[in-house]
């Protein structure tokens, strides 16, 4: 299983070929779902309403996964989002600071759901980018970006001197141990 819930699909569908139209036009979708059966349900979701075409009359030809191939360094990403509150719809932008492109939806929909209360069904991703250091624009991506950049050490645990001095059983209870 992946350290991430979200996965990236490619779902490529059409309307079903008539008489009129013995070659219809063929649509690619690239969308985020937990597996490709709700990939697939996303598809004919948008597809009904962007393009008049229900599940009925239509026919999917291929549901791919897309996996990124450099998962390894760590990436700014820009996420276009519209979501449904209890106000009514939104626009928003996001970014992440993350390694993969399914980290950072994945952070997306936690920070959603926390913070603005909107479930995963409320949330329509419109785009993606990769967005270069230069080009970020939130300050709480921005204070990730320098050289230098060093992290304190919260909670140093002291260790013994020698390997001679430390002992597994204490005869004393933890509030009267010295060092």
């Amino acid at each position: 299983m992946a350290p991430y819930r979200y996965r990236q699909f490619q779902v490529v569908g059409r309307h079903l070929p008539t008489e009129a139209t013995p070659e219809p036009e063929v649509f690619r979708m690239k969308l985020w779902a937990l597996d490709d059966v709700k990939a697939r349900s996303k598809f004919w979701y948008f597809m009904s309403r962007l393009k008049k075409v229900k599940k009925a009359n239509g026919q999917i030809i291929a549901c791919n996964e897309i996996f990124e191939e450099d998962t390894t360094t760590v990436k700014n990403f820009g996420i276009w989002i519209r979501y449904q509150s209890r106000t009514g719809f939104h626009n928003s932008y996001k970014e992440y600071r993350e390694t993969t492109m399914n980290k950072a939806v994945d952070a997306l929909y936690e920070e959603m759901a926390s913070r603005h209360r909107v479930r995963s069904s409320q949330l329509q991703i419109i785009k993606i980018a990769e967005v270069s250091d230069e080009n970020v624009r939130r300050e709480n991506t921005r204070q990730f970006l320098a050289e230098d950049l060093s992290f304190p050490v919260v909670n140093k645990v002291m260790r013994h001197p020698s390997k001679a001095t430390k002992t597994i059983f204490k005869y004393k209870r933890p509030n009267h141990v010295t060092l």
